[in-house]
């Protein structure tokens, strides 16, 4: 199989990476062949003599490991369960649930040095205290874990565990690229409460949530019955009893719903015939997360509202593959009411910036039609990076009266436009320290406020911005500076050449006023 050429890049990062770190993060988007990848990966380990360890926290999930790494790769597995056991076979690669593998009796098997490789499927599980206790009984092993998280908030957990991120295929980028489907998303008008449900373990109590949501499932069919009735939907539930419920609800509303959970006997034939479409929409508690694709499937409907990020996606993922006469998935939203408690909301899935986050859901709620996610994503980009330019413009205004002679990094993010450096949140351990001494000598003598700078990752991530601008040519942070204090714009875009020239012609009239002529506000430099 060829790999496209993210999967390519993604399979060559994590090896580079090994040469420096012992563990290493693969982030792709649901639906975009993470599996396929870490097949291939696997099989360039078995080609340079490893023994491959893969581990996951269901065994739907090895099963199709194992059935894609033989598709891709022509390579067989031996299998960790119950009596089978891969000591002493000659398959170099070995699929293991991480229950099986976890408990003492299997671990005391294995040598220390069994295993050279570990990788580990829906790594966003892996912080837990058994995914912990097989890594350490393998302490020597390179390890690759691979998630399709999007959170900010998961990857500063998974910081925990691993080393370093190898590569990352944002959302955004896939669906430009083509290799997953446009989504829209709608906010419907109605406001469900669930200011009373209460957390455990970081998320809402799943039966408190179950009964917040009871009394709203009536009004949710009507609503749906005005967007799904041509749409193949999967609706997402916190209990069986409430998706079995709502699905009860659903066909006296005229759809042809199903539904199925753990305990479905029939649920292998139930799922078939939802793919072939004898249902158009589908119920269910949390079953259908991971491990399950149907294409078809063109509207999602969260009503198991999450404060996990990872989780939303891996939900809304059951959406976002291509499909002939597919040319969006539908995501439907409501006005959750939460009071404290923070939220999944479309935006979620391509926002790393917070505060840009909570605009575009403001935004889609206002809309009232279902709005394309980049799109909505941009225009509350746009929306935050004007009211920080205007927050900039009057703490500018104090700045000049302290005639600081370094620049305020904030100052020279905004000028750049950087939303990148602005928005950034470290997520690795070494990222969260302070600068280095070394790092604030570097940011002083480009001419940057060091104090400002809150992290050593952020001022790794400063500090390479500054230098590819020195590289290409770019204005300097502080001739920048010199110029904004004169009402001149957009200087961030200026080249380095182009800013001396003006601030030789401002220091020929001795600093008092720009050259004659000239409108700071509106000027743009002619070619130097």
């Amino acid at each position: 199989m060829e790999l496209r050429p993210y999967q390519q890049e993604a399979r060559e990062a994590v090896f580079e990476q090994w040469e420096t770190v012992d563990k290493t993060l693969l982030v792709l988007p649901t639906g975009c062949g993470k599996t396929i990848v870490f097949a291939k990966v696997a099989e360039e380990c078995v080609r340079r003599g490893s023994r491959v360890l893969i581990l996951a926290h269901r065994g739907e999930l090895l099963w199709q490991a194992a059935d894609k790494l033989n598709k891709v790769t022509g390579l067989g597995c031996a299998t960790e369960k119950a009596e089978e056991t891969c000591i002493g076979s000659w398959f170099r690669i070995t699929v293991g649930s991480v229950q099986t593998m976890m408990r003492e009796k299997r671990l005391s098997r294995f040598p220390d040095d069994y295993f050279n490789t570990i990788i580990i499927d829906e790594a966003h599980h892996c912080i837990s205290d058994s995914y912990q206790k097989v890594l350490k009984h393998f302490p020597e092993a390179k390890v690759l874990g691979v998630t399709a998280t999007p959170d900010r908030g998961d990857m500063r957990n998974l910081g925990q565990v691993f080393d370093s991120l190898a590569y990352e295929y944002t959302l955004p980028k896939a669906i430009k690229e083509g290799y997953l489907s446009p989504i829209k998303a709608l906010t419907l008008p109605l406001k469900l409460d669930l200011s009373g449900v209460g957390v455990q373990a970081g998320d809402f109590k799943i039966q408190e949530l179950a009964t917040a949501l009871d009394p709203y499932l009536y009004q949710i069919a009507d609503e749906m019955r005005k967007y799904c009735m041509d749409r193949k939907t999967v609706v997402f539930l916190p209990l069986v009893k409430t998706s079995q419920k709502f699905r009860d609800i659903l066909n006296e509303r005229g759809f042809h719903a199903a539904e199925v959970n753990g305990e479905s006997r029939d649920r292998a034939e139930i799922l078939e015939a939802f793919d072939r479409g004898s249902y158009n929409v589908l119920c269910n508690s949390m079953l259908l997360t991971e491990g399950w694709d149907c294409p078809s499937v063109d509207c999602i409907i969260v009503l198991r509202p999450t404060k996990v990020r990872s989780l939303y996606s891996q939900m809304v993922g059951r959406g976002t593959r291509l499909y002939p006469g597919k040319d969006h998935l539908l995501l439907l939203d409501f006005l959750w009411h939460t009071g404290r408690h923070e939220l999944c909301h479309p935006a979620s899935l391509i926002c790393t910036d917070e505060e840009v986050a909570r605009k575009m859901t403001i935004n889609i709620e206002e809309m009232g039609y279902p709005m394309d996610i980049e799109e909505a994503e941009r225009q509350a980009s746009e929306d935050v990076i004007a009211q920080r330019e205007k927050a900039l413009a009057e703490q500018l205004k104090e700045m000049r009266h302290q005639k600081k002679k370094l620049v305020d990094p904030l100052q020279f993010e905004m000028s750049i436009q950087a939303e990148d450096l602005s928005g950034y949140v470290p997520a690795f351990g070494w990222e969260m320290a302070p600068p280095s001494e070394k790092q604030k000598q570097a940011l002083e003598k480009f001419g940057i406020l060091s104090d400002a700078v809150e992290n050593a990752g952020k001022a790794a991530m400063l500090l390479n911005r500054l230098h590819k601008r020195q590289r290409e040519g770019y204005a300097r942070p502080k001739q920048i500076n010199k110029l904004e204090e004169k009402g001149f714009r957009n200087v961030g875009t200026w080249t380095f050449e182009q800013a001396s020239s003006m601030l030789s012609r401002i220091a020929a009239l001795g600093w008092k006023r720009v050259p004659p002529g000239i409108d700071p506000g509106t000027y743009i430099p002619d070619e130097v």
